[in-house]
């Protein structure tokens, strides 16, 4: 039985380290906080639970992609409550409200009810979307039946690029990418590819997780100890140890020692990078991963409502001030925010009312650097002043598209990137990640091998971001070590 340490307990980390204990590997996966999860984590505030990270998911329905891979990592559990299918996001530019429907023809009738002369330009634009997802073996879970080219294509042609050249409506061009929140999408910057995805992956369903993202990783923690692996909190991984030709284990912060036949790294490539200081990483490859540019970070609000004030909004709502989802990432003190994303926890199927939500707008380190080094809740009354202002401009903000929120709120938590730094170690705070770029090609893309054979790369910044993102990437990491046929047979084993 070969031993293998995974670092980090995020969704990468937890459901690498599931696929490998299903396949014989004698698993432990090393997570430096008290809780596992990563971006699943949730937390509690006066008797209300946050989600910190992954808010809701899509291609969940029966016989769908996600759905499937979830009966594969054993999911069965975790419950889900379908989002508006008629309106699963709302887009809000300049207080006019456009509704994304669920299915690629109910999408083309809604968006051509708004634009009508853009028939016949949306159907083209769902036909590509459709290509790219289906041409893609792993996210279309059809092994060996991919057309690389045509994904090759659109990972080299920007976003806005394709909008312009299929759809003629510039209001619609910028409607279409009204939920690029979801990914800090940048014009002129990232790839079309990304967004089809994510389009494909919500178009088809979407659903919250009833209860919260914690869910997700209680059910990986018990379906990895099930399978005789384990999952270790407060064991913070200080030194990933080599000899000439390989990783021969890993080493903790309280002195602890794990041997390892495969190290699986599922923290942000630069600090696994901080971890070795092996000669088979090449200083050019070790330069490049340290410089990769990463996405924005992000400011939230973690609301509390008054009991029986606020309706369930069974929808996601992306509120912008002005007439572009573009260049929210690209502000001054004076116009920030520029716009924001509204969700409501799920905490039962069917709920009338919501106990809580989250607004979440962009915000760069720099804006809080000069905290750097601080300690969560030990950053001092600057820092609090600081967040209560930016919370009472982003209210401001919000309170155009929902008039009556001030009223309805009985508390408020708020959280920087300093918050997402210290949590998770993504570098820069980043929400996603490394950031995607048809300008800088391959050089922006991060691959799941290294030049140490056997340490490994998984999780958000192998592959993409969001639930099906991280999961292909950890598709992409086993299929290394066990092969990716055998993990195909598996998926479709256990969906029959």
């Amino acid at each position: 039985m070969k031993r293998c340490v995974v670092i980090g307990s995020g969704l990468g980390g937890l459901s690498t380290a599931l696929i490998l204990a299903k396949n014989g590997y004698d698993v432990t996966v090393l997570e430096q906080e008290r809780q596992a999860g990563g971006c699943l984590q949730c937390f509690h505030r006066k008797g209300v639970h946050f989600e910190t990270g992954m808010h809701f998911i899509g291609s969940a329905a029966r016989g769908e992609t996600l759905d499937k891979m979830m009966r594969y990592l054993e999911m069965d559990d975790v419950k889900l409550s379908r989002l508006d299918p008629k309106a699963y996001d709302i887009i809000s530019l300049e207080g006019e409200r456009f509704d994304f429907a669920n299915g690629r023809e109910a999408f083309i009738d809604q968006m051509a009810g708004y634009f009508p002369a853009e028939r016949d330009n949306l159907a083209k634009y769902c036909d590509i979307i459709e290509e790219i997802s289906s041409a893609s073996s792993l996210h279309s879970l059809r092994h060996a039946e991919s057309d690389e080219m045509l994904n090759v294509h659109y990972q080299t042609v920007s976003i806005d690029k394709v909008l312009d050249d299929v759809i003629g409506d510039e209001k619609l061009r910028k409607v279409l990418v009204g939920n690029l929140p979801l990914y800090a999408a940048e014009k002129g910057k990232t790839p079309f590819s990304q967004h089809a995805f994510i389009q494909d992956f919500y178009n088809r369903s979407s659903f919250r997780i009833v209860g919260g993202s914690d869910r997700v990783t209680k059910s990986l923690v018990s379906a990895i100890e099930r399978h005789g692996g384990r999952v270790i909190t407060n064991a913070k991984v200080t030194k990933i140890l080599t000899n000439d030709t390989r990783a021969t284990g890993v080493e903790t912060g309280d002195g602890g020692f794990f041997p390892a036949d495969v190290v699986v790294s599922a923290i942000h490539p630069a600090r696994t990078m901080e971890l070795t200081d092996s000669k088979l990483i090449r200083p050019a490859f070790r330069k490049r991963i340290m410089s990769l540019r990463n996405t924005v970070g992000g400011f939230c609000m973690y609301v509390k409502f008054k009991p029986g004030t606020t309706p369930y909004l069974n929808s996601n709502f992306y509120g912008y001030s002005g007439d572009t989802p573009w260049g929210c990432e690209n502000y001054t003190a004076e116009t920030w925010p520029k716009g924001y994303l509204y969700m409501h926890m799920c905490h039962e199927d069917g709920a009338e009312y919501a106990q809580s939500g989250v607004i979440l707008s962009y915000m760069q380190m720099a804006d809080v650097e000069r905290w750097l080094g601080t300690d969560v809740e030990r950053r001092g009354d600057d820092y609090r002043e600081f967040k209560r202002a930016k919370a009472e401009r982003l209210l401001d903000l919000v309170e155009r598209d929902f008039p009556e929120i001030r009223s309805q709120i009985e508390d408020y938590w708020t959280s920087t990137p300093l918050t997402y730094l210290n949590y998770t170690g993504t570098e820069g705070g980043s929400m996603y990640g490394v950031a995607k770029d048809i300008n800088l090609g391959a050089a922006a893309r991060v691959s799941h091998k290294t030049r140490i054979p056997n340490l490994l790369l998984t999780g958000q910044n192998v592959n993409s971001h969001g639930m099906l993102g991280v999961l292909v990437g950890t598709i992409v990491t086993c299929s290394e070590l066990i092969g990716a046929e055998t993990i195909y047979q598996q998926i479709t084993e256990a969906n029959s």
